[in-house]
């Protein structure tokens, strides 16, 4: 092991460990029952935990390249990482909320525009997950924001291909949420259903303005 990566060890275990010692010997007894889903892009400047104040059980957490989620499929598949982890967080765990959070100056937004390095084999095949979000070469910055919110969009779309996320959807169990976090401001805006447009985030939003599925 490195050093730098045992001093990062020995200081959870010195400073964060004993300050939620308790809570985690609780979870361990009862175990997790966390009520949010948080699929959230793998940028190692999205902080999860920090934008969302959280302690340890509180959030079941899926990360990947751009917060894509892949359509639902039938027939199954070989290995479905994101898919299985939206499975058990609906149908195991229960959660009550699900959020998608995309961000400003996504790497794998600005993939779409570039060719993936030839070995990349899974990343090209990935992308294809955000391709229908994608626009004409991109002018400004302006124009990768939207195409970032686009993406979000088309995930929740995705999601909502799920049997499980569906009928939850439709009886009001379960709610989506799509953030779109400006890194350089700290500002989060979330998707409005009803108006089609993404807004930020008031200090009490309603529950409603998020609780609708998409158009497909």
């Amino acid at each position: 092991m490195t050093r730098a990566l045992a001093d990062r060890l020995a200081a959870f275990r010195r400073e964060h460990f004993p300050r939620f010692e308790r809570q985690y010997r609780r979870l361990v007894q009862e175990g997790q029952h966390p009520s949010i889903l948080f699929i959230g892009c793998s940028d190692s400047r999205l902080m999860p935990q920090m934008l969302l104040d959280t302690r340890p059980g509180e959030v079941f957490m899926v990360r990947n390249v751009g917060a894509f989620v892949p359509p639902y499929e039938e027939a199954g598949g070989r290995y479905h990482g994101t898919s299985a982890a939206i499975e058990f967080a609906v149908l195991v765990l229960g959660v009550r909320d699900i959020v998608i959070c995309g961000h400003s100056h996504c790497g794998a937004i600005e993939a779409l525009y570039r060719e993936p390095p030839a070995e990349a084999r899974h990343l090209t095949q990935w992308l294809q997950l955000a391709r229908e979000a994608q626009l004409p070469l991109p002018a400004a910055e302006t124009d990768l924001r939207r195409v970032e919110q686009r993406a979000i969009v088309l995930q929740l779309e995705h999601l909502t291909s799920f049997p499980m996320v569906r009928s939850r959807l439709e009886r009001g169990e379960l709610f989506l949420h799509g953030w779109h976090y400006l890194m350089e401001t700290g500002e989060v805006l979330e998707f409005d259903f009803a108006a089609g447009a993404f807004a930020p985030v008031r200090a009490a939003p309603a529950a409603s303005a998020a609780s609708a599925p998409p158009a497909t």
